[in-house]
């Protein structure tokens, strides 16, 4: 399987692109990794790290779009630009899949210019995972980022693709799906989740109803859908919750040898919960409702979340998720 990775992409690139394209290789029979970027910089991290395989190639790009950047403008000015030229390979069949720790916006640009969405989607999504505390499984959340200006259409469409997901990538046989409201009571909400909610009552899924945030991360759905720009908010806010709570216990481990010591006795158990809640330890998010497999990954991912991420894109081609949305979404199905 054919990967373009995004190799100028994230906080630390290209090196921990070319790691993790690196590890990937070595875990993934399978993979052939197309690194895309500046050529002599990736050539020297290959070089680096010692690595020589006719498994990974370079395409080169000389441009990079900021983290801080418009992503719209940010591809108009730099037409080629590694994240552009990744997606565009697989847009021409030069690769099957496409993975990008870049600018999130302009990644979802670039698929909107170069690739058609799946026969009856209507808009993407991001679909991101969040592990359930005590064993109790995973929570797709949808949409994260990739729609801000969403309608009861595509939120209902989010639902049936993220369950879809659930059912082949995380063994859940009947994901129970919430809609993310301020209550749990039906009349409340804005208009755009109120009649939501009557689509997906109305919708082939195990529809539990309204849920609210705190539910995400107590286990009582598989799917929760919203907005992009709540869903943005939610991931980042449970990122910066899960940071601050380890802090706090360090912090509080300082004032006594008492608290040092329950400290020590707790590290198991801590850093079983760091590996649990650890990003890298999924790799990257699929953008559910693309005719292409692309793998979104944070702008801070390390080689361990960019070698994830190439084997979620293996994965996802693996068990045919694209085919079984197509499927389950028919373009007379419900419209605008």
């Amino acid at each position: 399987m054919r990967i373009a990775l995004d190799a100028m992409g994230g906080d630390a690139a290209p090196a921990v692109n070319v790691e993790g394209a690196i590890k990937a290789i070595e875990r993934f029979p399978s993979a052939e990794v197309i690194l895309v970027g500046d050529e002599a910089a990736l050539q020297a991290e290959m070089k680096r790290l010692g690595a020589n395989s006719s498994r990974i190639s370079i395409r080169h790009a000389s441009q990079v779009v900021g983290m801080d950047e418009s992503p719209v403008e940010g591809l108009r000015r730099k037409p080629d630009s590694s994240i552009r030229r990744s997606v565009e390979l697989m847009a021409e069949g030069k690769a099957d899949a496409v993975v990008s720790a870049g600018n999130t916006g302009a990644f979802v640009a670039a698929t909107a210019f170069n690739l058609r969405p799946l026969k009856g989607v209507k808009r993407p999504g991001i679909a991101v995972t969040f592990p359930i505390p005590a064993g109790k499984g995973k929570c797709t959340v949808i949409d994260v980022g990739a729609n801000i200006k969403c309608k009861p259409i595509h939120l209902l469409q989010y639902s049936i693709m993220a369950s879809i997901y659930n059912k082949l990538i995380h063994n859940i046989e009947e994901p129970i799906v919430g809609l993310l409201n301020i209550g749990e009571e039906d009349a409340k909400g804005t208009d755009l989740v109120k009649e939501t909610h009557a689509l997906l009552s109305r919708a082939p899924l195990k529809f539990k109803g309204n849920v609210e945030g705190r539910d995400i991360l107590l286990g009582e759905c598989d799917v929760v859908v919203c907005e992009g720009f709540v869903g943005n908010v939610i991931l980042k806010l449970s990122e910066g919750i899960w940071e601050a709570l380890l802090r706090s216990f360090y912090n509080e481990a300082k004032r006594s040898w008492r608290a040092k010591l329950g400290l020590l006795l707790c590290k198991p158990l801590i850093e079983n919960l760091k590996k649990r809640n650890d990003f890298t330890e999924y790799g990257g998010a699929p953008l559910l409702g693309v005719d292409g497999i692309c793998i979104v990954c944070h702008g801070s991912s390390d080689a361990k979340a960019i070698h994830n991420a190439i084997g979620a894109a293996i994965k996802f081609s693996q068990y045919q998720v694209n085919e079984h949305i197509t499927k389950s979404i028919s373009a007379d199905g419900p419209q605008e």
